[in-house]
């Protein structure tokens, strides 16, 4: 393979890495959001149980999974703004119930 061949390899692997990273945060992005909205559906039930009056274990515990990783960087300013705000409402919520 001559000098040309080479950088054109290289470049390919570049491009491939490049690709990959972009993809990465991509999917960084997709786990939060995803994780969001089940944090905020936690939540959901956390206020139906509390208006019926039927906060129970199966509840709280709910509210522990969905505080897991949400405040892992995304590469997005602002998603990981209100990831925090999310993450900061489930304290909360856990604190109030003596669950944290």
């Amino acid at each position: 393979m001559g000098a040309a061949g080479g950088l054109r390899a290289i470049s390919s692997l570049d491009a491939l890495l490049a690709l990959q990273g972009v993809e990465d945060l991509t999917h960084r992005k997709k786990r939060a959001v995803i994780k969001g909205r089940n944090a905020l559906d936690a939540l959901d039930s956390l206020k139906v149980a509390l208006l019926d009056g039927t906060v129970d274990r199966s509840t709280l515990a709910r509210l522990k999974v969905a505080a897991e990783g949400l405040t892992e960087a995304t590469g997005d300013e602002r998603l990981d703004a209100v990831m925090n705000e999310i993450d900061l409402r489930l304290s909360v919520e856990l604190a109030k119930a003596g669950a944290a």
